[in-house]
């Protein structure tokens, strides 16, 4: 783990390096947002969130016509568009009026044969507000001609999302190594320390001993770690991803004493528990066969 861990530090160093010279560069306005992009897709963007919100913001109240308002295409213009709206940023969507013909009021023909276009525009249709129908209009647009090209709308976890993309741009011909290699150490390297976050909950959930006291329970607690790594993948958020784990077992497990193994009665009497439950309340042996004071604790 230690070497991941150096191999990564090296790597990131280059990659700031990257970040920080797209930003300086001249008319880099849209390689600068592309750069972030791509960084946020490879799943290593939270190594840079100082200087990606920095240059976000420069973008936003400098140079925010140099993608918008030039004769960008649609693939540019939708790209800057929904990086700065999911970073927060009021972005007006006047700039899509120009891929709109004049005549018919309905976006040009020659769109269609811009699939990575199409793709861009579908995905910032969804930051739409109310009052955007030329953002609705470019959601139903979009939308058919995706399903033309037999597209599909996946919406997994994440750090799945970020392996896929690596896949993917590991085979664009217009790749850059550096970052290629830098995405591949940072997801190996966090891979590692989810396998040991996991053996770790494991054990708790073996030293708790309601495993073989509640053998109707499902055990869940892999499905429950990895359901965690979807919203807090990121190595600095251990706390709380260990932490969800844990609580979305316990809940489980309460649903499982709910819905598959106590009768009416019985689920009354651990219901009451539950509401008047100190340090000190009495064993609990009449209710729900097994579970105890020092169980309802754990719980």
């Amino acid at each position: 783990m230690e070497f991941y861990r150096r191999q990564v530090e090296r790597a990131k160093a280059t990659v700031e390096k990257m970040l920080a010279a797209a930003s300086a560069a001249d008319g880099g306005t849209f390689r600068n947002v592309e750069l972030i992009n791509l960084l946020e897709r490879l799943g290593v963007s939270y190594h840079f969130e100082a200087q990606i919100e920095d240059q976000l913001r420069l973008i936003f109240e400098q140079s925010l016509s140099d993608v918008t308002e030039r004769d960008d295409g649609l693939y540019s213009v939708s790209l800057a568009f929904r990086v700065l709206r999911q970073h927060g940023y009021r972005v007006p969507c006047d700039a899509f009026h120009k891929f709109k013909d004049l005549k018919t009021g309905e976006f040009k023909e020659c769109l269609r044969r811009d699939v990575r276009g199409i793709l861009s525009l579908y995905e910032a249709s969804h930051l739409r507000l109310h009052g955007e129908p030329i953002l609705e209009e470019a959601l139903s647009f979009s939308r058919q001609q995706l399903k033309e090209y037999s597209a599909t709308n996946d919406k997994s976890a994440r750090r799945i999302d970020s392996w896929r993309y690596i896949s993917f741009y590991a085979q664009e011909e217009s790749r850059d190594e550096t970052l290629l290699r830098f995405a591949k150490l940072d997801f190996n390297f966090v891979q590692l320390m989810h396998q040991n976050e996991l053996a770790f909950v494991s054990r708790w959930w073996r030293d708790t001993g309601l495993q073989e006291k509640l053998l109707y329970a499902r055990d869940r607690i892999v499905e429950l770690y990895f359901w965690a790594t979807g919203s807090h993948y990121e190595p600095h958020k251990v706390v709380s991803r260990i932490a969800a784990a844990k609580f979305a077992k316990m809940v489980s497990l309460v649903d499982d004493t709910y819905d598959a193994y106590g009768t009416p009665e019985e689920l009354q009497l651990f219901t009451e528990a539950f509401k008047r439950y100190h340090e000190n309340t009495i064993c609990f042996t009449n209710g729900v066969t097994g579970i105890r004071t020092k169980d309802l604790s754990t719980i």
